[in-house]
């Protein structure tokens, strides 16, 4: 079944006392294009990110976000008391020498100073990380169901749009038919022409009939146009990624139609043959975002 590349997935929860939201989103892309951005505590787990989200989503551009909102009154930024004490100090007396009165406002710049201020680094608890790992493939799954969704939409619009391609294929015979009758007539009618002047080579003339019926003869691209139709019906309900094939398949539909719309040299079937592109265009258009 057709599946969209577009989606959107959303995992929340709360482990050792953070709350943790997970957001996956997927655009339509040629290839697998991973975009994470994620706090410096899980990025050494990137690698088993990337992976897991190329396995499950296998084609599209993907943007993918952690965002962690620490619930407990524990921070990772610590004051450096002896580092401060000693700033303040040498700007205390600093402020004594050029008689300038030492405040709040000698802190506030001592807070500024290098060290002061540092940051304890956290090592990543595995059991936090099965956490949240088991919530990445649940937004994962949840993605996926939003693909299938998409894509039953896009299915249904696609495959009406071949389905037609279909029928007006249909609707050339009685036109071939007037062509092919137009054709013997204008022949026929050259012919006396020629008799009138005395002057016919029968060879000739056989070479040429030959000629003309071998170039405006349709019945190849129309069969073959037919089993490409039929083929794009076939692979559309297939499981797993269609959308390149389904694109390929597409190129070959547009080229049968390309050459019976060169060989038509009639009005009626020109007609429908713009119709089919159309048809078609609308087609290609949807392919861009077929998984």
């Amino acid at each position: 079944m057709i599946k969209s590349m577009t989606g959107f997935g959303k995992a929340e929860f709360e482990v050792n006392n953070k709350k943790i939201t997970i957001e996956i989103k997927s655009l339509n892309s040629k290839q697998i294009d991973i975009n994470t951005r994620t706090p410096a505590l899980y990025r050494e787990k990137d690698i088993i990110i990337r992976k897991a989200i190329a396995e499950k989503l296998v084609r599209g551009k993907v943007d993918f976000n952690i965002y962690v909102e620490n619930l407990g009154d524990e921070t990772n930024s610590k004051i450096n008391e002896p580092i401060l004490k000693g700033y303040f100090k040498h700007l205390e007396k600093i402020s004594k020498e050029l008689k300038v009165g030492a405040d709040h406002t000698t802190l506030h710049a001592a807070m500024r100073l290098p060290d002061v201020v540092k940051t304890e680094y956290e090592t990543l608890d595995e059991t936090e990380w099965e956490t949240i790992y088991a919530n990445i493939l649940a937004a994962l799954g949840d993605i996926n169901d939003f693909r299938a969704k998409e894509g039953e939409a896009l299915e249904a619009d696609i495959l009406g749009n071949v389905e037609n391609i279909s029928k007006l294929l249909k609707q050339i015979e009685p036109f071939e038919k007037q062509r092919i009758e137009a054709l013997r007539v204008r022949l026929t009618d050259n012919l006396e022409a020629l008799k009138m002047n005395g002057n016919v080579d029968e060879n000739r003339f056989e070479q040429e009939l030959i000629f003309y019926l071998e170039k405006l003869d349709i019945n190849e691209e129309k069969v073959r146009l037919a089993n490409h139709c039929e083929y794009f019906f076939e692979t559309a309900k297939q499981n797993g990624s269609s959308g390149k094939k389904l694109g390929f398949i597409s190129q070959e539909i547009g080229r049968e139609i390309n050459t019976i719309g060169s060989k038509a040299n009639e009005t009626n079937i020109q007609r429908i043959v713009v119709q089919m592109k159309d048809h078609l265009e609308r087609v290609k258009e949807q392919l861009l975002n077929v998984l």
